[in-house]
């Protein structure tokens, strides 16, 4: 069972990197797989929060950066060093490597999960809302898809490392988010309710004492 589980994760691989690989198509796989190129998508979907938000825009920005930890941390903390799997790259010959690659495990991908995790948190709080707050929550989806595919067409990942890597950033930014609503409504909403000012305190009028 395993070993028919890592012959078509081969196959699918080989089928993305070699077979449907075009050098038409590694400069927008080399954009999308590099943060330091695609800082800007980041960039945008972080402006467009804070304008369209203004105060608001702590709490899904902040659970973006929490979940963004979470998935990380299972990711490449955990089950890298679990796993211990080696990259395609460095296993498989004929493999179209794109870019530099240190040697370090690959399931799951890091890149995938962080990803998956942003657009998780930003589809819950955006795609039930205006249409340009649908077009980012898609567009964030799209993106994540991209990043993920990019990482076995630029031969550092295979595509079994890239699944597992979008279900732990769903996961992450879904247990993100409500392990925080949780909180918030059942520990800090309560007592912070509680503290009421009343507008027009009466003063009491002064009593004579005998």
């Amino acid at each position: 069972m395993l070993d028919a589980l890592y012959q078509f994760d081969v196959w699918l691989f080989r089928l993305i990197n070699e077979g449907i690989g075009q050098p038409y198509l590694d400069t927008l796989m080399l954009f999308v797989t590099d943060f330091k190129r695609s800082w800007v998508v980041a960039a945008f979907a972080s402006l467009y929060i804070i304008f369209t938000r203004r105060k608001e825009s702590v709490l899904p920005l902040a659970l973006c950066l929490l979940a963004i930890a979470v998935a990380d941390q299972t990711a490449s903390g955990v089950l890298k060093p679990l796993v211990q799997r080696t990259r395609p790259c460095f296993e498989l010959e004929h493999v179209r490597l794109l870019l530099d690659q240190t040697r370090s495990f690959s399931f799951a991908s890091s890149h995938a999960a962080n990803t998956a995790a942003v657009a998780t948190v930003m589809w819950i709080f955006l795609s039930k809302s205006s249409l340009p707050d649908r077009s980012v929550a898609w567009g964030l989806v799209v993106f994540s898809f991209l990043s993920g595919y990019s990482r076995v067409y630029v031969g550092v990942h295979y595509p079994l490392d890239v699944l597992a890597g979008w279900g732990i950033g769903i996961g992450a930014g879904t247990m993100t988010y409500l392990c925080v609503t949780f909180v918030w409504k059942n520990y800090l909403s309560p007592p912070l309710k509680n503290l009421t000012i009343p507008k027009n305190p009466q003063k009491q009028a002064p009593t004579n004492e005998k």
